[in-house]
């Protein structure tokens, strides 16, 4: 139900709309002022004999008001989701060294940053040969739709790398792209209102950044695994074949103690305890990085 006075321009609707969503995941929010925002120009665009404060008295009355726009969103994300917010900080303390086996997101936070390394390096290498070519060929005619077809692959490919970070770390990103609108056509006013939008540029940090992260995520995963699972796998074999395949010259102790029955079963539950570690800690990474998503990629 509405309370107050009914918004007379699309700015201030969109206002309100995001006031009425205070609290529900930022790219919720955007994707709710997306959906809205195209809803209401169109509406305009169709009515041009209208103001836009008529047309938007007739357009809430079948779009819905502010507040019943956000009702609706909320329902429909705590459908699928579960009531927000959700914010790890929020969620009662219950650490459990061994339950992180059980838990989806430390395995698609391993995944995500096996697979970090192939994406960033191609996100890097796009980023830097368009940035490189746009500035290259700005002075010449072709410069200007380059430019333009360069900002728009890259939230294209911001777009495609949230909804990998939504699918393996979990966290809510963008579900569509901002929509650009006829008035705003002109490849001049385009270029000027990318440039002038902070997400361009933090899309832009983000795929640079994803190459050091990507090739950090890509080691501990992967030195990280191999031991775990190299220690546990060797002593098995071990044991089981009456032959410790360990060799330790610089260590006699520990050397003679990997020759022993005792010695092969520790270093086994060694490596499985470092298994547990292992997914802690790309749990941990997937936490942060998802926060570090939401921060440069969430467009409001």
């Amino acid at each position: 139900m509405s309370t107050g006075r009914q918004p007379e321009t699309v700015r201030a609707y969109l206002d309100a709309l995001q006031a009425a969503l205070k609290g529900a995941p930022p790219a919720l929010i955007q994707d709710a002022l997306a959906d809205a925002e195209e809803h209401l120009r169109n509406e305009i665009a169709q009515n041009p004999e209208l103001s836009e404060s008529a047309v938007l008295e007739s357009a809430i009355e079948n779009f819905g008001t502010p507040e019943e726009v956000a009702e609706t969103y909320r329902l429909l994300e705590e459908s699928l989701t579960g009531p927000f917010p959700k914010s790890e900080e929020n969620r009662p303390s219950r650490f459990s060294f061994f339950g992180i086996v059980s838990d989806p997101r430390a395995y698609g936070a391993l995944v995500y940053m096996l697979l970090s390394i192939a994406t960033g390096i191609f996100y890097f290498t796009w980023t830097v040969t368009g940035l490189s070519l746009t500035v290259g060929l700005f002075i010449l005619v072709i410069g200007i739709p380059f430019a333009l077809l360069f900002i728009g692959s890259e939230r294209v490919i911001a777009h495609v790398e949230g909804r990998v970070v939504e699918t393996l770390l979990g966290v809510r990103m963008p579900r569509r792209l901002p929509t650009a609108y006829a008035e705003r056509r002109t490849l001049f006013s385009r270029i000027g209102e990318a440039l002038a939008d902070i997400r361009t540029w933090s899309s832009i940090l983000y795929l640079l950044l994803m190459l050091p992260l990507g090739v950090i995520y890509f080691v501990i995963a992967v030195v990280g695994l191999s031991l775990s699972l190299g220690i546990a796998a060797v002593s098995m074999y071990s044991l089981v074949t009456n032959q410790s395949h360990f060799s330790m010259d610089a260590l006699p102790v520990l050397d003679h103690v990997l020759h022993t029955a005792p010695g092969l079963v520790i270093f086994a539950l060694i490596g499985v305890l470092l298994f547990f570690v292992v997914l802690h800690v790309a749990k941990f990474i997937g936490l942060l990085h998802g926060k570090l998503a939401e921060l440069l990629l969430v467009r409001l």
